[in-house]
Order: C-alpha cells, then sequence, then structure tokens
C-alpha cells in the first residue's frame, strides 16, 4: 500500500465529518455505521465513513448527566450533556478533533485533482444551548445555540503539485444558531421522522490568507451560511410501504472553497446535512447557493420485511462556488436500494445502486455508482448478528432466501 492509499484509507475510518446532533439525543444507543461508494466512471475521492456511535441519556445514576461520542480509529467527536441547567434548556460541552478530519479534495467538472488537494488535521471544543420551544407538545421545538473555536493545520499530500501551497493553520471560530422541530434518528432509513429546521452559521477566520499556485485562492476572513430541511418519513402500518420526501436548500455570503456546500453521492450516515445526489462522485459539487428535492418510495419483498426494495430521485438547482463552476446549473440522480433487515433487527444492510444524470465525465454527462451501507446495533440481541466466518456460499444465498419461506 503505497503512501496515498494510506492516507485514503484512514480517510475512510477516521477523516470524514461525523453526524452532530443538534441537541441531546434522549435513546441509549451503541451502533456501529460504515458505508462505501465506488464509482463506475472516473476517480474521485475515496468515499466511505466509519465509526462507532454510542448515546447515554442517563450517563451516570441520580445525575443530570448526558454523553455522546462518535468514535473512529483516528478521529473523535464528543459532547458531555447537562440538563435543565435553565428551564428547559440543556448545556452540552464538546470536544473533537484527529488526524485527517479535515482533509480538502478538488473536484472541478468531474474530474479529481490530486495535486490540488492536500490534509488537515485538528480539533477544537465546543459550547452549546438546547432550548425546549414548546414544553408538553407532542413535537419538540428546540432552539440551538453552539459556539466553537476549530484549529487546523495542513499539509501536503504525496500527490500535491510542489508549487501548490497548501494554507497555513486555520483558528476558525464559528458560532451557529438554529431551531430543529421534530428530527430524525441518528439511524439508517428510520421508519418514522418529521423535521422542519432552519440555521445559520458565521465563520470568523483568524488567519486568513491566499494559497494554491501563486497565491490564486483566498480564505475569506468572514463567511455566513444560511440553510434549512424539510423531511418527512412515514411507513404504512398495513401496507408497510415506507415514503420519504425531504427539501434541503442553503445560501452563503463571501463563500470560499472551505465554506462551500458539498453535493453528491449516497452516504446517508456520513454527516448531519448529507446532500446526497445519486451516481455523482462523494461531495462532487462546490456550492455557494443550491436547493435539493427528493423522495423515495420502500416496499417490503416478503412478509417479515427483512428485505425491502427501495425507488428514489434527486434533482436541484446550484449555483457553484467561484473556481469550482461548471456548465449547467441543474442537477439530478435517481437510485435504487435493497435493505436486509436481520429478523431482530440487530443489524441492517443496503446495497444502491444511483445514476447522475448531470455528472460531468469524460465521455460527456453520465454517470454510475454503487454504495454499501451497514449498520450493526450492539445492544441488541447477540445471537441475531452477523457472523461472517460462517457465510460460506451455501448458507449466505439460504439466509437471503429466509424471508421468502414463509411467503
Amino acid at each position: 500500500m503505497n503512501c496515498r492509499m494510506l492516507v485514503a484509507g484512514l480517510s475512510l475510518l477516521g477523516g470524514l465529518p461525523l453526524p452532530l446532533l443538534a441537541q441531546i439525543d434522549p435513546v441509549k444507543r451503541d451502533l456501529l455505521e460504515a458505508g462505501y461508494q465506488q464509482a463506475f466512471e472516473g476517480h474521485g475521492p475515496f468515499p466511505g465513513y466509519g465509526y462507532y456511535y454510542m448515546n447515554r441519556p442517563e450517563f451516570l445514576e441520580r445525575t443530570n448527566l448526558a454523553l455522546r461520542l462518535a468514535i473512529a480509529p483516528v478521529y473523535l467527536d464528543g459532547e458531555l450533556g447537562l440538563r435543565n441547567v435553565l428551564p428547559d434548556t440543556d448545556l452540552g460541552l464538546g470536544i473533537n478533533g484527529g488526524g485527517f478530519a479535515y482533509d480538502y479534495y478538488e473536484v472541478r467538472q468531474g474530474k479529481y485533482y490530486h495535486e490540488e488537494s492536500f490534509i488537515g488535521h485538528g480539533g477544537g471544543a465546543s459550547v452549546s444551548l438546547y432550548h425546549l420551544l414548546n414544553p408538553g407538545a407532542m413535537i419538540p421545538l428546540t432552539a440551538v445555540l453552539r459556539g466553537v473555536l476549530p484549529y487546523t493545520f495542513y499539509e501536503r499530500d504525496t500527490l500535491t503539485a510542489p508549487n501548490f501551497k497548501v494554507p497555513d493553520a486555520l483558528a476558525d471560530p464559528t458560532v451557529r444558531a438554529g431551531f430543529r422541530w421534530g428530527g430524525q434518528e441518528p439511524v439508517l432509513a428510520p421508519n418514522l421522522a418529521m423535521e422542519v429546521s432552519g440555521w445559520y452559521e458565521g465563520q470568523f477566520r483568524l488567519d486568513s490568507g491566499p494559497y494554491g499556485y501563486n497565491g490564486d485562492r483566498q480564505i475569506e476572513p468572514v463567511v455566513h451560511l444560511f440553510w434549512g430541511r424539510t423531511a418527512f418519513i412515514y411507513t404504512f402500518p398495513e401496507l408497510r410501504h415506507r415514503i420519504e420526501l425531504h427539501v434541503t436548500g442553503g445560501g452563503s455570503v463571501h463563500p470560499d472553497r472551505f465554506s462551500a456546500y458539498r453535493l453528491g453521492g449516497m452516504l446517508d450516515l456520513a454527516s448531519e446535512f448529507p446532500f446526497d445526489l445519486p451516481g455523482y462522485y462523494f461531495q462532487e459539487l462546490s456550492a455557494r447557493n443550491f436547493v435539493l428535492m427528493g423522495g423515495s418510495y420502500s416496499v417490503p419483498l416478503d412478509k417479515a420485511d427483512r428485505l425491502e426494495l427501495s425507488a428514489g430521485g434527486v434533482t436541484g438547482s446550484v449555483a457553484y462556488t467561484p473556481g469550482d463552476a461548471q456548465p449547467g446549473n441543474w442537477n439530478s440522480g435517481v437510485s435504487g436500494t435493497l435493505t436486509y433487515n436481520s429478523p431482530a433487527r440487530a443489524w441492517k444492510l443496503q446495497l444502491s445502486y444511483g445514476y447522475g444524470f448531470d455528472a460531468i465525465r469524460s465521455h460527456g454527462r453520465g454517470a454510475n455508482s454503487v454504495a454499501l451501507l451497514m449498520q450493526l446495533d450492539l445492544a441488541k440481541s447477540g445471537a441475531d448478528r452477523p457472523n461472517w466466518n460462517q457465510f460460506n456460499r451455501g448458507n449466505f444465498i439460504q439466509r437471503l432466501l429466509e424471508p421468502f419461506e414463509h411467503w
């Protein structure tokens, strides 16, 4: 394995942003999450994630403490929550950091530029307030205020061009404010969810400046981001069909490459706000303003709901970040997904195919990709977990056919 592949492998397990919840998670969880996407045409940034997500809403008995941790081999994100420090208000004290957490990948018009990409390490601390605006209501409405002090330093990759200067170390104090009505659990393909949220984030760089080829790129000293999301997921009780609808949009003031919204891919749990576009590379498009609309419909293939088949699509308009523009503002993709649920729902596998109609490749427009996602719930019965050593060809096929035996 060469140095480039080693960096890519570490990024797979620890370098991608982990889900950061915009409120204290009230459910006890022990989840292993992993995902990988493979493009059929071209070569994009190494796409994947893998981490352990632990949540303890009652961290210590007879206290008001909660603990959330997301742990990858070279990265950690955690928050200690203190409930009811003020009426209907929780306090969160967070820390995060690790290697390869802030790598930057330059992609323009469907081409991945290794020579303009580089490695980023760093971490930071945060303080958050979560205020429940409607106590006693069926659907919670939470206001969030968060301050973050991150510090990042960059280094050259083995394929970074010799005459390309990477950015200097960057301190980036950030303020986020927003609201979330309802929410969506940090799990793969939930059966029920409703969310309406809106957010503002201000980034105030203390060490902004030029980088790149002879200073042809600039880190803006102040960036303002605004985005919102509406999502609805419902499973019909009798039919057991699941429908998912979502609309996400965002805008920015004084955007740069580091603050751009990165759109593309089918890795649902790689971040709190995954801007998916089937068929595209993971985070292929850099947007200063965008709106994405999408949905999917899932049906069970057996009475035990062990196998599900779904079809979906995403479409939207993108205004590109300066320096990363491409012809055409409209981008669309469709996907098909086969999901396997273990009998006690302790583990779940998803295999997805995506086609991006407007993705630019060497042959023109259009791109294909596949993604494999896995979730393992460590809190469920151990007998329900997969034993990969016993999965020879014969009994693997038998396991897949088991749901149809009860038809």
